[in-house]
């Protein structure tokens, strides 16, 4: 019994033993697994507000711009909004105060810039909202913000140098006239936009007053930027495009084109027509783009392999975004091997559905202009303070090459040619040179409605501006856009 006793003892104890064994590992398990999932939360708060610093010093503008965010009512209550200024130094938005003490944001050129310079109040548009960040912000000298704080005056806000010529920018806006277009002139060498004009336009200076109006008119197109934001049809200008296609795919015999225009082209049941139906005659290739002949240009669309095609319409920023800050519309243009021999006809005249704002048609052309290699557009050339003192440059990027320079080269004379024979020929003769391709555009079923485009620039040996012009509904480019060309070529150089 005893014997028997010792032996129950001693199993008791190795089970007692091993019971303890067990659950100190079951233990030890467990607090693994909360230290795994500690740590797992700890890094994942960590990453998270790393990101949330990284966003907020990388998109500081975009935070404090946000209509939402209560900074910019705390920055504007103790610094006066800043002045834009044209690249002259001409004033074209400051901040005043008025006889009962509240500030008023002055535009010294009204309709003029009303588009570009924008407005400041309900909303932004223009350099007003591109600026925005710089025009809140003091960066007053420390001596001058205490003398501030001793009169009870508020700080200085930082000013803004755009890249805006006012003599351009006005004789654009005459030039324009009473028709409703768009009007842009840049630099191709820089990128520097050097005049914007969008009509129908309004008065900044009265925004508040017509806002209410303007929003409740559905039909309003008024605060529409059409340099940036309009969509046209590009009608002939986009025979640019279609030559260049027709060039890469030809590159030893597209001079050796030949076509005999009768005044349309047939296939099947479907009919081009050239302007106003007219016969060219025998022409090539130089002939057909110079005189702008639909017929031989929907001849050539139909040749052209459409893969190819949609690659250099990529090429071009086609269906895809513009290297722009302010507020734009992509251009949109359809083609592949699915579409019919009809659709591919209206593209190769830049027709159908095919659209293309004037801001891109520009850029397109400034490429061209700088041998290929386009310059990104921009208008804020830099932030001073109330001193004078740069607190932001604003450089000249380039984007990349659109296009060779041996092709940009060909298209340049191509260009050349619509001026000394062809659409252009009203620049022709003058004391500088220049290139163009003019477009009439047809935008709805009546048969001579059509939009007047001209984009091209000037000298041709060097070119120094650039400018791209759409008239609504007023017909011919040669007859109405190349006369406005004209005027800001002559006031550029003259």
């Amino acid at each position: 019994m005893k014997t028997t006793t010792k032996k129950s003892t001693k199993t008791n104890a190795k089970a007692g033993t091993g019971k303890r064994s067990a659950d100190g590992g079951k233990k030890t398990g467990n607090n693994r697994e909360i230290m795994v999932v500690t740590y797992l939360f700890v890094f994942l708060f960590l990453g998270m507000m790393g990101y949330i610093c990284h966003f907020a010093v990388t998109n500081k503008q975009e935070l404090i711009n946000n209509s939402y965010n209560t900074r910019q009512t705390i920055l504007l209550a103790k610094n006066r909004r800043g002045t834009i200024y044209s690249a002259d130094g001409e004033v074209l938005a400051q901040t005043k105060e008025a006889e009962d003490g509240t500030e008023i944001r002055v535009y010294p050129y009204g309709n003029t810039f009303a588009h570009v310079v924008g407005y400041s109040t309900n909303g932004r548009m223009g350099v007003e909202a591109l600026g925005n960040y710089y025009l809140i912000n003091s960066n007053e000298p420390l001596s001058m913000k205490v003398t501030d704080d001793m009169t009870g005056t508020k700080y200085a806000g930082d000013s803004i140098y755009t890249t805006l010529d006012v003599d351009l920018q006005q004789i654009a806006y005459q030039a324009l006239g009473v028709y409703k277009g768009a009007v842009i002139v840049t630099e191709p060498s820089t990128g520097r936009v050097l005049a914007m004009v969008s009509k129908p336009d309004f008065d900044p200076n009265n925004i508040d007053n017509i806002w209410d109006d303007l929003i409740h008119d559905e039909d309003s197109s008024v605060l529409l930027n059409r340099v940036t934001q309009g969509m046209y049809p590009p009608g002939s200008t986009f025979k640019i495009v279609t030559a260049l296609e027709y060039i890469r795919e030809n590159p030893d015999s597209y001079s050796g084109y030949r076509y005999n225009c009768m005044g349309n082209f047939t296939r099947g049941s479907d009919r081009i027509n050239c302007y106003h139906g007219t016969s060219h005659g025998s022409v090539n290739f130089t002939t057909s783009f110079a005189k702008s002949c639909n017929s031989s240009f929907a001849n050539i669309g139909l040749s052209l392999d459409r893969t190819a095609f949609d690659d250099t319409l990529s090429d071009l920023l086609f269906n895809s975004e513009l290297p722009l800050k302010s507020t734009y519309s992509e251009s949109k243009v359809t083609i592949g091997e699915g579409m019919t021999d009809a659709d591919m006809m209206q593209v190769a005249i830049g027709q159908g559905t095919t659209q293309i704002s004037p801001m891109h048609l520009n850029m397109i052309t400034c490429a061209i202009a700088n041998d290929g290699k386009l310059m990104i557009p921009y208008i804020v050339d830099r932030v001073e303070n109330c001193e004078g003192s740069i607190v932001k440059q604003f450089n000249q990027s380039g984007y990349g090459a659109l296009m060779t320079e041996e092709e940009a080269g060909i298209l340049t004379g191509l260009m050349e040619e619509v001026v000394k024979t062809g659409t252009g020929r009203k620049l022709s003769g003058l004391s500088y040179t220049a290139a163009g391709k003019t477009g009439s555009a047809e935008y709805n079923s009546v048969k001579g409605d059509s939009h007047a485009w001209f984009t091209g620039f000037a000298p041709v040996e060097n070119p120094q501006i650039c400018v791209t012009i759409i008239v609504e509904g007023a017909g011919s480019g040669g007859d109405f856009a190349v006369p406005v060309a004209k005027r800001i070529f002559d006031a550029y150089f003259e």
